[in-house]
């Protein structure tokens, strides 16, 4: 559909600037590519979008609709490049295709202009692990990476740094695979790490969910390959509707002959009757089950590239992980505090205090996204030696299942806080806590109300735990 010659002298409607740099990078982008008038909408008015107008000064062409959408910026336009966020079903979304304007994202227009051959990396939990420490292990081995979509960094802003010779790692939401169904394209590698419910206050239903993350290998070719989770019943279910050939993973066993699977800490990799030990996770940073979920997804598709167990060791080793995914962030008084703010489902939290032997404090809470708390509020009860939750729709919910469950076993009251702000829930957690312990920020929800987004959520806390006295 997109070619570098079709923007030339248009006028395109950008749906969505907002305050992270995708917007920007997308206006930027269009401007570049001689794109004649920018419209720029977003229901957020110039005020609170002063970071991102600022951040544009000097670009030619944009005309600002901040505050509001207007019918004839949807009508009167060569295409809308709406913002990932945005469902479909927007009204001025559906204006724009009735009076048929195609309307595309930034992952559509970066799919049909890449040159370089694209792994991409989607899943409910672990895609932005799995993505970097695919990128991490290529570029130990030599290879030219280009990493997009794993970072705040605009996806389109990326374009500029592929080449032919380059190994593009793309880590795609839901959102952004959507706009791949139009354009009847899928990576050559693709990755799903695992299907939990999440988004549901997006989608409606897990059968729309899990539609947009097939698009993942939905138009792969039969010379492609998809790797999948054998430990996880949805991406199980999807290994049937595979174009390519599939690559299997397993923390216990593999599906079939060939495939991945851990052996203590050992990653083995069958092929019909002969096994490889490929590498060793000891002494690497990736602690908790699902990390070594992660790693295996990402040691599943860097063998594809002929990447050598020696040099997959290394790259494993020298991994230092992901900001807001398990990070220690400081040791005070001998408690050890841990960020896992991007963990925005119960499940990852589960994972997160599944990860530790030591006693847990929890800082957890938020929005909720119509997701159902019963065994978060279980394993709470059994795992956590204390608990702060942060102010939210989703913390009325996980309170509500754990007054059932506290009901249900005839345990009685159950002491807890609920507070509004990370400087209190860091307070109240380092207060209780002794040598020994760990404080855990694991929200399980959305960060909306209380924080700008998860990521702002997660340097609070970094932040406050290096203001608390040693």
């Amino acid at each position: 559909m997109f070619t570098r010659d079709y923007f030339k002298d248009k006028r395109v409607t950008v749906m969505g600037l907002g305050l992270n740099e995708g917007g920007v990078g997308t206006v930027r982008f269009l401007a570049d590519m001689g794109v004649r008038e920018i419209i720029v909408t977003d229901l957020k008015t110039a005020l609170e979008l002063a970071p991102s107008v600022q951040a544009l000064k000097g670009v030619k062409g944009i005309r600002y609709a901040l505050g509001g959408h207007v019918e004839r910026d949807f009508v009167e336009t060569d295409l809308v490049v709406k913002n990932p966020g945005l469902p479909w079903t927007n009204p001025f979304i559906k204006i724009a295709l009735e009076h048929d304007v195609p309307v595309t994202m930034d992952s559509g227009i970066f799919f049909d202009l890449c040159e370089a051959p694209i792994i991409g990396v989607t899943g409910t939990k672990g895609k932005t692990t799995t993505s970097s420490l695919i990128a991490h292990l290529l570029e130990t081995a030599g290879k030219k990476v280009v990493r997009v979509g794993i970072s705040r960094v605009s996806v389109l802003g990326e374009l500029a740094k592929v080449s032919p010779e380059s190994v593009v790692v793309f880590e795609l939401s839901s959102w952004r695979l959507s706009a791949l169904a139009a354009l009847h394209k899928s990576p050559m590698l693709s990755v799903v790490t695992n299907i939990y419910p999440d988004h549901q206050n997006y989608y409606g239903s897990m059968e729309a969910y899990v539609e947009d993350k097939k698009q993942i290998f939905r138009f792969q070719q039969a010379s492609d390959m998809l790797v999948l989770n054998a430990d996880n019943a949805w991406t199980q279910a999807m290994g049937g509707e595979a174009p390519g050939s599939v690559v299997w993973y397993s923390k216990t066993a593999v599906a079939a002959s060939d495939g991945f699977s851990m052996q203590g800490d050992r990653i083995v990799e069958a092929r019909g009757v002969h096994q490889e030990e490929i590498a060793n996770l000891s002494g690497t940073r990736l602690i908790g089950a699902h990390h070594r979920e992660n790693a295996l997804a990402a040691v599943a598709a860097v063998r594809s590239f002929g990447i050598e167990g020696a040099s997959i060791q290394a790259g494993l080793v020298s991994f230092e992980g992901v900001p807001h995914r398990l990070e220690l962030v400081g040791e005070k008084r001998g408690i050890r505090f841990y960020n896992d703010s991007a963990a925005t489902i119960p499940e990852a939290v589960i994972a997160a205090l599944e990860s530790f032997r030591q006693p847990v404090y929890l800082i957890v809470g938020g929005t909720d996204k119509e997701l159902d708390f019963g065994r978060l509020a279980c394993v709470i009860l059994e795992r956590a030696k204390g608990v702060v939750f942060l102010k939210g729709t989703g913390t009325d919910k996980l309170l509500a299942e754990i007054h059932n469950r506290l009901m249900e076993s005839g345990a009685g009251t159950w002491k807890f806080e609920v507070v509004e702000s990370m400087g209190k829930a860091v307070e109240l957690a380092s207060r209780s806590a002794e040598a020994g312990d760990i404080v855990l920020l694991s929200p399980g929800a959305a960060s909306f109300g209380l924080f700008k987004n998860e990521f702002d959520r997660g340097d609070q806390f970094r932040n406050l735990v290096a203001d608390l006295p040693v």
